[in-house]
């Protein structure tokens, strides 16, 4: 048997190693893995789209104005729309998730731009950079993504330490938000709010004073408007006081505790309510507690008499004019024109000089004692108190000649006695100089004057004439007659000069009569001693 016939041979395949995909793709692979990832990681670090209601976008642009807490960003501006009812813009923008916390309901929204205000500066820097939205983070635990934008930076933010008070006044003056606080000329604080009371009759002014000026207010200090200069003449000189030049300037409001009063327990609470005075002179006067109302008649006008003026007490202000009124209802009665006047006896109750206390006020004390101070001439009346101005103020003083005068506690208010003022009583007697003359005949006076002059005038020809007469007639006379005298006088002197004759002839004369005068001495002499003398005759000598 024959071998089977070989089978025939395969083909030969070779096998060769797997390929592996390119590197290339990977780039792309990972450049959409690290995309994806961004956007998850944006998408998850997004934060809410916000909307905040302006008055209008002055200085807000979209995808430029960010919106900065502490000036970091948080956020920017996505687009500005005008709102439905077309009164203002709602800005829309997107801040971060880590500003979450910072949307509380209460939270305040406001556009930073360069301000003036109060004599402080602020966003300067957005001069340069262009406005911005600031945030001030609420105190409120809800969120919210809704807010109303307010149109001028918050007074107080929230790292600021302080205390805020609220003052109650008549007017507003000069002060204005960030208006400075001063307590003993420092800059403690600044306005943060004014509004009108309820009821319209003043205003409400809200300041805050930093910490730890703080401290120092408290139930006693009193606060007043500090604005302008205060330029004040007494027997001192002029005085000239300001708080600051910003003061001056802008205005101000100043504040100090009372030393006269009990010593305060503490400082005044956060919030608390005080007077705001138009002056320190009227701040820091003793407080008024009890007031009592008068009535005054006065006989001359009011003009220059005004609500306010005071009422002096021997130079101490004890009270103010509170109206003035008219009264006509009585048909049988004049026209009188009432003075309400409030009169503060706390003022005139002061220690004694031992250091006693004048006792808790009373009000029958104190009428016993206006009773007492009218009897001894006590009166009101009006005088001026500047020359100026004209203005007027009612006097209270003492006048012992007044008529006698007492007051009616039964009325209301009770009428104080007044006398005439000194320009009424000046003007009376004018007046009454007027009518006499008035009643002087003036013509006839005239007339008889006139006749008078005439006569005169003829008196004063005749001495004229007189006087021609004499210098024509009696001079020469009288000069001639002066000569003759004058030559009666040189004669005269020369008889009695020393070397002239007659003066010689008299000095001999005299030695004469001496001789003679001697030798009757001795007859006279010798016949007292021999009077037999006279009979018998002189004896013989007997040699």
């Amino acid at each position: 048997m024959s071998d089977p016939a070989p089978a025939p041979a395969l083909p030969t395949v070779a096998v060769g190693r797997r390929r592996l995909p390119s590197l290339i793709w990977l780039i792309p692979v990972v450049a959409a893995a690290v995309g994806l990832w961004l956007i998850a990681h944006t998408w998850l670090e997004q934060g809410p789209i916000i909307t905040m209601r302006f008055s209008s976008a002055d200085g807000i642009e979209v995808g430029k104005t960010k919106i900065r807490y502490k000036s970091v960003d948080i956020g920017d501006v996505k687009a500005i729309d005008i709102s439905e009812d077309r009164k203002a813009v709602v800005v829309s923008a997107q801040v971060t998730k880590s500003a979450w916390d910072l949307l509380s309901r209460d939270s305040k929204f406001f556009v930073v731009r360069p301000r003036i205000s109060g004599g402080t500066v602020s966003g300067l820097s957005t001069l340069l950079s262009g406005a911005y939205i600031a945030i001030e983070p609420g105190t409120r635990k809800e969120l919210s993504v809704n807010f109303i934008g307010l149109e001028n930076p918050p007074e107080v933010t929230s790292d600021m330490q302080g205390r805020e008070f609220t003052l109650h006044g008549e007017q507003l003056g000069s002060l204005a938000y960030g208006t400075p606080v001063f307590y003993r000329r420092v800059n403690v604080g600044h306005v943060t709010k004014f509004s009108l009371d309820s009821d319209g009759r003043g205003v409400e002014v809200g300041v805050f004073v930093n910490a730890p000026y703080d401290r120092f207010v408290s139930s006693n200090t009193h606060f007043w408007h500090a604005s302008g200069v205060d330029v004040s003449l007494d027997a001192n000189g002029l005085k000239v006081s300001t708080e600051s030049l910003v003061a001056i300037i802008e205005g101000g409001i100043a504040f100090q505790e009372l030393a006269d009063l009990p010593p305060p327990q503490g400082p005044a609470p956060s919030g608390a309510s005080f007077t705001l005075y138009d002056d320190r002179a009227q701040a820091l006067q003793p407080p008024d507690l009890h007031r009592e109302q008068y009535a005054l008649y006065f006989p001359e006008s009011l003009r220059g008499l005004s609500v306010g003026a005071p009422v002096d007490f021997r130079g101490i202000v004890v009270g103010e004019v509170k109206s003035l009124g008219v009264e006509y209802e009585k048909a049988d009665s004049p026209i009188r024109f009432p003075v309400m006047i409030d009169v503060y006896p706390d003022r005139l109750r002061s220690r004694s000089l031992n250091g006693s206390s004048p006792g808790a006020y009373s009000q029958a004390k104190s009428r016993a004692i206006i009773d007492r101070l009218v009897a001894h001439g006590l009166r009101g009346q009006l005088r001026t108190g500047n020359l100026l101005t004209g203005q007027l103020y009612i006097a209270l003083d003492f006048f012992p000649d007044a008529s006698k005068a007492a007051i009616d506690w039964s009325g209301t208010p009770p009428v104080l006695a007044t006398l005439p003022g000194g320009l009424t009583e000046i003007q009376d007697a004018v007046g009454r100089i007027a009518r006499k003359l008035d009643r002087v005949p003036i013509e006839q006076l005239s007339g008889e004057l006139s006749q008078a002059l005439v006569s005169l005038d003829a008196t004063l020809r005749s001495s004229q004439k007189l006087i021609g007469q004499l210098d024509s007639q009696v001079a020469p006379q009288a000069t001639r007659t002066l000569g003759e005298a004058e030559q009666a006088l040189r004669a005269a002197n020369a008889v009695l000069a020393e070397d002239a004759p007659l003066q010689k002839d008299v000095q001999n004369a005299l030695k004469q009569v001496a001789q003679s005068g001697r030798a009757l001495a001795v007859l006279a002499d010798y016949l007292e001693r021999h009077p037999e003398s006279l009979i018998h005759g002189k004896p013989e000598d007997p040699r």
